[in-house]
């Protein structure tokens, strides 16, 4: 059951970055601003801490909860990058990064101490 909790929200941020790249792509190729370059590397440390999460069987309440969190600072923060209002936007995009440091350290203590 907690798989399948933590995989929802990995499954929402799938269906953002697709709908991203759609949306940016709709007016044709556009290079990647430097921001969105970040941006891809937190999501992909997101997709690695929950399939470690997953394979050690530490995917517990704790880490759902911060998916959760990470996602939907990610979809606030992918709102002001569609608009353009990218000062909010890097609100959100520290916040996430900061959120998903909290979902590696939690692992990390929990893999290297067995809690």
């Amino acid at each position: 059951m907690m798989i399948q909790m933590i995989l929802l929200p990995t499954f929402v941020l799938v269906g953002l970055t697709f709908a991203l790249l759609f949306w940016r792509g709709r007016d044709g190729a556009k290079p990647a601003a430097d921001g969105d370059w970040f941006a891809y590397h937190l999501h992909a440390l997101f997709y690695v801490v929950v399939v470690l999460a997953i394979q050690t069987r530490h995917a517990d309440l704790i880490m759902v909860l911060l998916a959760w969190v990470f996602v939907v600072l990610q979809i606030f923060q992918a709102g002001f990058l569609v608009t353009a209002a990218n000062s909010r936007g890097s609100l959100f995009f520290i916040s996430g990064a900061l959120v998903l440091l909290a979902m590696w350290l939690y692992f990390a203590i929990r893999v290297l101490f067995l809690i």
